[in-house]
């Protein structure tokens, strides 16, 4: 059983930036690919971030890539989202999911955090 815990949201001005972390228990946090999707009222969990099980690889969606940036440092059990430039449409909860496949599928992560709210004001 992996247990995810994400931290690091808030309340930025558009075009700021947060930290987002997301800290994992268990011993196989290594193994698994880690994903991040945010869900705004009303509508449906979306894709923003994965990244492979030794970092090497990283994936984002079109509305995030070069403001975005997801790592993890293994020996910390620690994925991190990175998030620059921010838009008031980015409110969210966001939330970390840990599965076997870099993917953008919300349904193949097989654990997932409490989610962490991100409110970016215009």
């Amino acid at each position: 059983q992996t247990h995810l815990v994400e931290s690091g949201g808030g309340l930025v001005q558009a075009g700021g930036s947060l930290r987002l972390s997301c800290a994992a228990s268990g011993r196989t946090f290594s193994s698994y690919a880690m994903g991040w999707f945010r869900q705004a009222p009303g509508k449906e969990r979306e894709f923003v971030a994965a990244i492979n099980w030794s970092g090497g690889r990283t994936y984002y969606a079109d509305s995030v890539k070069g403001r975005f940036t997801i790592s993890r440092d293994n020996a910390k059990n620690t994925v991190y989202l990175q998030m620059n430039r921010l838009k008031p449409d980015e409110t969210a909860v966001y939330y970390c999911a840990a599965g076997p496949g870099m993917v953008a599928v919300a349904s193949s992560y097989d654990y997932w955090g409490q989610g962490t709210q991100v409110t970016v004001s215009s």
